[in-house]
């Protein structure tokens, strides 16, 4: 995906077409190869539902794996859930799987979790009075709502609300209103793509003086080589165990696949692995083991449905997936590793 979100979509399809050889090299899948139809919507919604049609009724796919944003994974939910296809979208929003649509799945976790790590940090630090700035875009604006939904739990206070659009090269006028509004302890930045970086400028240049947080939908390098290392120093963010596989413990659980993927990535690539490409990773993945399971090299769709509802324990990049008829993401808060930025870098907070 290029556009707005070709930072999260670049890496997505370059994992794609880097797994598919990998399985076909070894085999493909029960003895069948896997064949990759790949369309670039360009983050538009209008362009998502024209190509999920066409995957659907001229490449005839038994199951589609995209949608880098909120909006192009609802147009593609539209598409899968009217023609039966399994869809496991690579999106934030919660709306995409909440309430549940039977055909439709997710690998990343949601931005109301995202917003529950945060604020456990934030509560933990005794932090109860905060700002927040957001995209308008799907992803920002959806997380706003779901932070604003979730902060009285925390006890936390959201006194500054600002809001900058996706094609803004300032948010000097915001951050100034948040510098301004009294007794903040600290500031929350739910976005993706380049707003969040220009939002993390901006607050070094009015010399902010409180933590900053951004979201899962910032955890890239492109997010801190967009920022400057300077500027991004000390952020904090939920992210995955894929920005920190080098400090994973030995007995970690998702040690041996995020270190598989990341070497495989680099190795092709020679790019550092991001977020975006662990959720294109742990869909595939789901899709391979459920055909497996189901035992058909060309399943129903409807079968395949099933067998992907019926996925349990499947260690991915993102998280330990086990999905129910009622939950179609599969993880939980533990998935997600509170990070922060030291000299340039990710390390673990807890």
């Amino acid at each position: 995906e290029t556009g707005p979100a070709g930072a999260l979509g670049d890496p997505e399809a370059k994992t794609l077409r880097l797994l598919v050889e990998q399985i076909n090299a070894a085999g493909g899948v029960l003895g069948e190869p896997l064949e990759l139809v790949l369309y670039d919507d360009g983050g538009d919604p209008n362009n998502a539902r024209t190509f999920a049609t066409r995957l659907v009724e001229h490449d005839e796919v038994v199951a589609i794996i995209g949608g880098t944003t909120t909006g192009t994974s609802l147009a593609i939910r539209s598409v899968a859930e009217e023609e039966e296809i399994p869809f496991i979208s690579l999106a934030g929003g919660i709306e995409i799987i909440d309430p549940v649509q039977p055909f439709t799945f997710k690998t990343p976790h949601t931005d109301r979790m995202a917003c529950e790590k945060i604020f456990e940090d934030m509560q933990a630090q005794g932090i109860a009075r905060i700002g927040m700035i957001s995209g308008t875009d799907g992803f920002g604006a959806s997380m706003r709502n779901q932070c604003l939904a979730v902060a009285e739990t925390y006890g936390i206070t959201v006194a500054a609300d600002e809001s900058y659009a996706p094609g803004d090269a300032d948010m000097v006028p915001q951050l100034t209103n948040i510098r301004n509004t009294e007794g903040l302890q600290a500031v929350l930045n739910p976005g993706f793509g380049a707003g969040p970086a220009i939002v993390t400028r901006n607050y070094r240049q009015l010399g902010i003086d409180l933590p900053l947080y951004q979201s899962h939908g910032v955890a890239g390098q492109a997010y801190i080589d967009l920022s400057g290392a300077e500027n991004a120093e000390g952020v904090r963010l939920p992210g995955t165990a894929l920005l920190i596989a080098d400090q994973l413990a030995e007995d970690d659980i998702q040690r041996a696949a995020v270190i598989a993927y990341r070497d495989a990535y680099v190795g092709r690539y020679n790019e550092p692995v991001s977020t975006f490409g662990g959720y294109a990773h742990d869909a595939l993945a789901i899709l391979v083991d459920a055909i497996t399971r189901n035992g058909e090299a060309e399943p129903d769709p409807v079968d395949l449905r099933d067998a992907i509802e019926a996925t349990s324990g499947l260690v991915g990049t993102t998280g330990i997936y086990s999905f129910t008829a009622e939950d179609h993401l599969g993880l939980d808060l533990s998935a997600f590793r509170l990070l922060e930025i030291r000299t340039g870098g990710w390390t673990q907070v807890q």
